[in-house]
Protein backbone atom coordinates (compact mmCIF):
# COMPACT_ATOMS: atom_id res chain seq x y z
CA UNK A 1 0.00 0.00 0.00
CA UNK A 2 1.44 3.17 -0.70
CA UNK A 3 2.61 5.98 1.92
CA UNK A 4 -0.28 8.89 1.60
CA UNK A 5 -0.65 12.32 3.76
CA UNK A 6 -3.13 14.43 4.98
CA UNK A 7 -2.52 18.08 4.06
CA UNK A 8 -1.48 18.78 7.37
CA UNK A 9 0.87 15.73 7.43
CA UNK A 10 2.48 16.73 4.33
CA UNK A 11 2.92 20.40 5.28
CA UNK A 12 4.99 19.70 8.67
CA UNK A 13 6.93 17.00 6.51
CA UNK A 14 8.08 19.92 4.47
CA UNK A 15 7.73 22.77 6.88
CA UNK A 16 5.90 24.85 4.61
CA UNK A 17 2.04 26.45 5.64
CA UNK A 18 -1.00 24.72 4.25
CA UNK A 19 -2.13 27.81 2.22
CA UNK A 20 0.93 27.80 0.17
CA UNK A 21 1.65 23.93 -0.49
CA UNK A 22 -2.35 24.80 -2.03
CA UNK A 23 -1.47 27.82 -3.73
CA UNK A 24 1.44 25.12 -5.69
CA UNK A 25 -1.35 23.08 -6.54
CA UNK A 26 -3.36 26.03 -7.94
CA UNK A 27 -0.45 27.22 -9.90
CA UNK A 28 -0.04 23.18 -11.41
CA UNK A 29 3.64 23.17 -9.71
CA UNK A 30 2.12 19.97 -7.22
CA UNK A 31 -0.05 17.31 -8.55
CA UNK A 32 -3.33 17.13 -7.51
CA UNK A 33 -4.32 15.01 -4.72
CA UNK A 34 -6.52 12.45 -4.72
CA UNK A 35 -9.71 12.91 -3.22
CA UNK A 36 -11.29 16.30 -2.40
CA UNK A 37 -11.64 18.87 0.54
CA UNK A 38 -10.72 17.10 3.83
CA UNK A 39 -10.32 13.89 2.62
CA UNK A 40 -7.85 14.55 0.10
CA UNK A 41 -4.65 12.60 0.12
CA UNK A 42 -0.87 13.50 -1.21
CA UNK A 43 1.31 11.05 -1.84
CA UNK A 44 5.29 10.55 -2.49
CA UNK A 45 5.25 12.33 -5.55
CA UNK A 46 3.47 15.39 -4.32
CA UNK A 47 6.09 15.16 -1.07
CA UNK A 48 9.44 15.09 -3.89
CA UNK A 49 7.79 18.05 -6.00
CA UNK A 50 7.44 20.33 -2.85
CA UNK A 51 10.52 18.89 -1.22
CA UNK A 52 12.11 20.74 -5.20
CA UNK A 53 10.06 23.56 -4.99
CA UNK A 54 11.42 24.63 -1.51
CA UNK A 55 14.80 23.96 -2.53
CA UNK A 56 14.71 26.40 -5.55
CA UNK A 57 12.45 29.10 -3.74
CA UNK A 58 15.45 29.05 -1.20
CA UNK A 59 17.90 28.88 -4.20
CA UNK A 60 16.25 32.14 -5.33
CA UNK A 61 14.76 30.81 -8.81
CA UNK A 62 11.42 32.31 -9.85
CA UNK A 63 7.71 29.54 -9.40
CA UNK A 64 7.96 30.13 -13.54
CA UNK A 65 11.74 28.76 -13.97
CA UNK A 66 10.58 25.96 -11.05
CA UNK A 67 7.44 25.15 -13.33
CA UNK A 68 10.41 24.94 -15.77
CA UNK A 69 12.28 22.39 -14.08
CA UNK A 70 9.72 20.10 -12.82
CA UNK A 71 8.80 19.65 -16.36
CA UNK A 72 11.62 18.69 -17.21
CA UNK A 73 13.99 21.62 -18.52
CA UNK A 74 17.62 20.82 -17.89
CA UNK A 75 17.74 21.85 -14.11
CA UNK A 76 21.32 24.19 -14.00
CA UNK A 77 20.10 27.28 -13.45
CA UNK A 78 22.29 30.41 -13.85
CA UNK A 79 23.69 31.67 -10.75
CA UNK A 80 21.64 34.87 -9.18
CA UNK A 81 23.69 38.14 -9.84
CA UNK A 82 24.81 40.43 -6.69
CA UNK A 83 23.07 43.77 -7.76
CA UNK A 84 23.97 46.73 -5.99
CA UNK A 85 21.94 46.99 -2.93
CA UNK A 86 21.84 43.58 -2.53
CA UNK A 87 21.49 42.65 0.79
CA UNK A 88 22.63 39.06 2.00
CA UNK A 89 22.62 37.34 5.68
CA UNK A 90 26.06 35.43 5.95
CA UNK A 91 27.55 33.03 8.35
CA UNK A 92 31.74 33.79 8.95
CA UNK A 93 32.77 31.06 10.60
CA UNK A 94 36.79 31.84 12.41
CA UNK A 95 38.67 28.36 12.36
CA UNK A 96 42.20 29.62 13.35
CA UNK A 97 43.86 32.90 12.78
CA UNK A 98 43.73 33.42 9.11
CA UNK A 99 41.61 30.65 8.85
CA UNK A 100 37.82 31.64 7.62
CA UNK A 101 35.14 30.39 6.02
CA UNK A 102 32.14 31.69 5.06
CA UNK A 103 28.84 30.33 4.14
CA UNK A 104 25.94 32.09 2.54
CA UNK A 105 22.78 29.63 3.95
CA UNK A 106 20.37 30.97 1.78
CA UNK A 107 22.42 30.52 -1.70
CA UNK A 108 23.79 26.98 -0.25
CA UNK A 109 20.61 26.03 0.45
CA UNK A 110 21.28 24.87 4.30
CA UNK A 111 19.14 25.42 7.53
CA UNK A 112 20.28 27.02 10.34
CA UNK A 113 20.64 23.80 12.29
CA UNK A 114 22.88 22.44 9.27
CA UNK A 115 24.67 25.23 9.00
CA UNK A 116 25.59 24.74 12.82
CA UNK A 117 26.20 21.00 12.12
CA UNK A 118 28.54 22.16 9.28
CA UNK A 119 30.39 24.69 11.52
CA UNK A 120 31.01 21.49 14.43
CA UNK A 121 32.65 19.02 11.51
CA UNK A 122 34.72 21.91 9.81
CA UNK A 123 36.02 22.69 13.55
CA UNK A 124 36.74 19.25 13.96
CA UNK A 125 38.30 18.35 10.46
CA UNK A 126 40.73 21.53 11.23
CA UNK A 127 41.41 19.72 14.77
CA UNK A 128 42.65 16.66 13.64
CA UNK A 129 44.55 17.43 10.20
CA UNK A 130 46.49 20.37 12.84
CA UNK A 131 46.81 17.82 15.23
CA UNK A 132 45.22 20.05 17.79
CA UNK A 133 42.57 19.00 20.78
CA UNK A 134 39.76 20.58 19.79
CA UNK A 135 39.11 23.72 21.57
CA UNK A 136 42.28 24.82 22.10
CA UNK A 137 42.94 27.00 19.26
Amino acid sequence: MATTYLISELCALVDLPVRTVRYYVQQGLVDRPEGETRAARYGVKQLEQLQLIKKWTTAGLSLDRIRELLNGEEPDAPARSRRRGTLEVVSRLTIADGVELVIEPSRAGLTPEQVREFSRQVMSLYDQVTGQLPGSV
